[in-house]
């Protein structure tokens, strides 16, 4: 099964991908499951919860919340995350019994080896990021016995499936106990990247004018 653990919504201040546009290129594109992790909010899990009509498509609510340290995923959540700080915010994650995963760890973290001791699962994979980056967060999955995820972290539905988590059995079990494999494409960095900055543009342009 393969699922896609980094998805972003209209509900982050750098995309405006529509929950049914993300819950139908899923489809198209073979996933079995996917997680929303917006920036500092569920709504866009939440939603795409409720929108989701398919029993055997599983739609994880998430979050990629912005800490001193850098972002950190949440997934398996049921409440905002409203704390900034990392130790608070792995602490709320984990209060509503949820899996606190280190994203992207050499695209923002200068010595990730600090803090993944908090972690449960270590990003071995994300579309956003260079092959070697990659290769080293997969690395420090297993030199610190960690579960490795993936995910496409895309904010265009171009993106999404482009990173990948394979499991045989249930997901969350093989998350922890790291019987994982995880797959994927490498973005262009510079065009996604830049594609993301002009949506955020965008956005706060059309928000200026709203409240006008």
């Amino acid at each position: 099964m393969d699922y896609d653990l980094h998805i972003h919504s209209k509900y982050s201040y750098d995309s405006f991908q529509k929950i049914e546009t993300i819950l139908n290129t899923a489809h198209k594109r073979g996933l079995n499951g996917i997680a929303i992790t917006d920036h500092n909010t569920i709504k866009g899990g939440l939603e795409a919860f409720k929108t989701n009509k398919d029993p055997n498509f599983e739609v994880i609510v998430g979050s990629e919340i912005k800490t001193e340290y850098g972002d950190i995923l949440g997934i398996y959540l049921n409440e905002e995350i409203k704390s900034k700080s990392f130790e608070e915010v792995v602490g709320e994650i984990k209060s509503q019994d949820g899996l606190v995963i280190l994203p992207h760890p050499y695209r923002q973290y200068g010595t990730p080896e600090s803090i993944i001791s908090k972690v449960d699962v270590v990003e071995g994979f994300n579309a956003r990021v260079t092959k070697s980056y990659n290769e080293r967060s997969s690395l420090l999955a297993e030199k610190f016995d960690k579960g490795k995820s993936a995910g496409s972290d895309a904010h265009l539905s171009f993106e999404i499936g482009k990173g990948r988590v394979i499991v045989e059995n249930d997901l969350r079990d093989s998350l922890i106990t790291g019987k994982t494999k995880v797959v994927g494409e490498e973005s262009n960095y510079y065009l996604v990247h830049g594609l993301s900055v002009s949506s955020e543009k965008v956005k706060k342009i059309l928000n200026t004018l709203r409240f006008k």
